[in-house]
């Protein structure tokens, strides 16, 4: 049967790079992407845990190279950024997934160490990787830019206004970045995940996330990372270009429920 569209909704061949990438959604990302076609940057600060996952999906038949990277480290940004354009000779899709959980109140002697953190980690991580790997995706074929943020950047939670402030200023830089791309073909957006699955919950007990989730999420559970992943996935199609500066929830429902 003849094919009857006309836009491409394969990643095969694309270079990706996911950013904490060694586990929870960022490891989801790379192994989904690979599972894609794509040719993932596996970078993560815990450099045992990207060599594992490069190494998941070198054994699955896919390619994937892992490299260490603080993404609070601007030098570690720009060597690792063009280390990648050398290894697989250019860039297409950027996963800006690296993240931490900064938590202090505002009466706390911690708190400038949280926002500190969260602001290096979160904001100026992104922003830095984004101007570093602009060459690289101004030369792509299909520029994709998919930073990950959080319903914190959509409301607030009280207690972690650091976080939070760091997850609305990521929501800002897309649109921002999306309206100074466009004219180039570069898509950015941006994905909010709600409560999810991975290390940061874990501490969380099942029966608070049960009853967490009965009263806040439509879907009443926890999401899985995959889930968040297949949503970044399909930002970064190159079908996807007409899609820029949206701000996207996969949260179960989280932000829309009232009551």
């Amino acid at each position: 049967m003849a094919t009857l569209s006309k836009l491409s909704r394969s990643v095969k061949g694309s270079v990706v790079h996911i950013t904490g990438a060694a586990s929870g959604m960022g490891r989801a990302t790379a192994l989904l992407f690979a599972d894609e076609g794509a040719k993932v940057a596996v970078t993560d600060l815990d450099s045992r845990g990207a060599e594992d996952v490069a190494e998941e999906i070198r054994l699955g038949g896919g390619t994937a190279t892992a490299w260490t990277l603080d993404v609070a480290d601007a030098d570690q940004i720009t060597a690792v950024t063009q280390a990648i354009g050398s290894e697989f000779g250019g860039l297409d899709i950027l996963v800006n997934n690296a993240g931490l959980a900064a938590y202090a109140k505002l009466d706390s002697e911690k708190y400038e160490e949280a926002w500190r953190l969260s602001m290096s980690v979160l904001i100026d991580g992104v922003q830095r990787l984004v101007r570093a790997s602009l060459p690289m995706l101004r030369q792509a074929r299909h520029g994709r830019i998919i930073n990950i943020a959080s319903t914190e950047g959509l409301g607030a939670t009280e207690g972690v206004s650091a976080y939070t402030a760091a997850k609305h200023a990521v929501v800002g830089f897309t649109k921002a970045v999306a309206v100074d791309l466009g004219r180039e073909g570069i898509t950015c957006n941006c994905v909010c995940p709600g409560p999810i699955h991975t290390a940061l919950t874990a501490s969380i007990s099942e029966e608070d996330k049960a009853a967490f989730a009965k009263r806040r999420v439509a879907l009443r559970r926890y999401g899985d990372p995959e889930e968040v992943a297949h949503a970044t996935l399909n930002f970064a199609l190159p079908s996807a270009s007409f899609m820029t500066g949206v701000i996207m929830p996969v949260d179960g429902g989280l932000w829309i429920r009232n009551a």
